[in-house]
C-alpha cells in the first residue's frame, strides 16, 4: 500500500533513459530488499540497494550536488529502508544527503525530517507527549545524579525503568533497571540517559502497533504480539 502512492506510472527524470530508477537506502537488504524490489518492479520502477555510508555531497562545478554509487545522475526516487548508526557527525551527514536529494526535487520516502523525528527517541517522545498521545512517562537526562534520583524516585513509587539508547533499534542496548545500582556510568550510554517507565503486560501477551502514515493519513497498520 505504501508503494502504491509512489507514482504508479513513473516518469524518468529529464535526460534519463530507460525505466525510472529508485535508490533504496539500506545496509542489510535481506528479504525486505527482495520484497521491495518486487513491489517496485510491479509498478514500473527499477530498484537499486545502496548504503548511505557510500554516498556523498559532490559540490564540484557541473555536479548535481549528491553522489550515489550506481547512479550517473540523480535517481528518480529514493526509498529510505534504514539509516546507519554512528557518531553524531555521521548521522547528521546521512540526513544531509536525504535533505539535499529532496531540495534537488527527488521524491524521498521517508524524508530527512521524518527520520529526524523518529530516529531520536527523545524528540519522538516529546512530540507524542505534545500531541496528547498516551505513552509511558519518559525522561531524557545528561546529569547522572539527576538520572539516579529519578530512578530512586520511580523505584520508591513501585515502578521500574527501562534505559534505552537515544539512537537505536531492534532492542539493542536496552536495560531494565530494578535497583539503584543498575544505572550504568555515563560512558555506557553515550552520556545521555533516556529513561522510560516499565509497563507490565500483566497476564496478557505484550503487543504493539506499527502505523504507516503518508501525507498525514494512516494508510496501513500492523499489530505485533510478543
Amino acid at each position: 500500500m505504501t508503494l502504491a502512492r509512489l507514482r504508479p506510472h513513473p516518469v524518468p527524470r529529464p535526460g534519463s533513459t530507460g525505466p525510472a530508477r529508485v535508490a533504496v537506502f539500506t545496509d542489510d537488504p535481506g528479504w525486505h530488499g527482495a520484497r521491495l524490489a518486487e513491489a517496485f518492479s510491479a509498478r514500473g520502477w527499477e530498484a537499486h540497494n545502496v548504503s548511505l555510508q557510500s554516498c556523498g555531497l559532490d559540490l564540484d562545478e557541473g555536479s548535481s550536488g549528491v553522489r550515489i554509487p550506481g547512479f550517473d545522475a540523480l535517481p528518480d526516487g529514493a526509498f529510505v529502508r534504514g539509516v546507519p548508526g554512528g557518531t553524531l557527525e555521521e548521522v547528521v551527514f546521512y540526513l544531509d544527503v536525504l535533505h539535499a536529494l529532496r531540495r534537488l526535487g527527488v521524491l524521498v520516502y521517508n524524508p530527512g525530517q521524518a527520520i529526524e523525528r523518529s530516529v531520536d527517541k527523545g524528540l519522538t517522545s516529546f512530540l507524542l507527549h505534545g500531541a496528547g498521545i498516551p505513552t509511558p512517562p519518559s525522561w531524557v537526562l545528561r546529569d547522572p545524579d539527576a538520572a539516579r534520583k529519578r530512578l530512586e524516585h520511580e523505584l520508591g513509587s513501585g515502578h521500574e525503568l527501562v534505559l534505552k539508547p537515544l539512537f537505536g533499534s531492534q532492542g539493542v542496548g536496552l536495560a531494565r533497571l530494578r535497583a539503584p545500582g543498575d544505572l550504568p556510568e555515563p560512558a555506557a550510554c553515550n552520556g545521555i540517559y533516556y529513561l522510560q517507565r516499565f509497563v507490565r503486560a500483566g497476564t496478557a501477551k505484550a503487543q504493539d502497533y506499527r502505523i504507516f502514515v503518508i501525507g498525514g493519513r494512516a494508510v496501513a497498520a500492523m499489530r505485533r504480539v510478543a
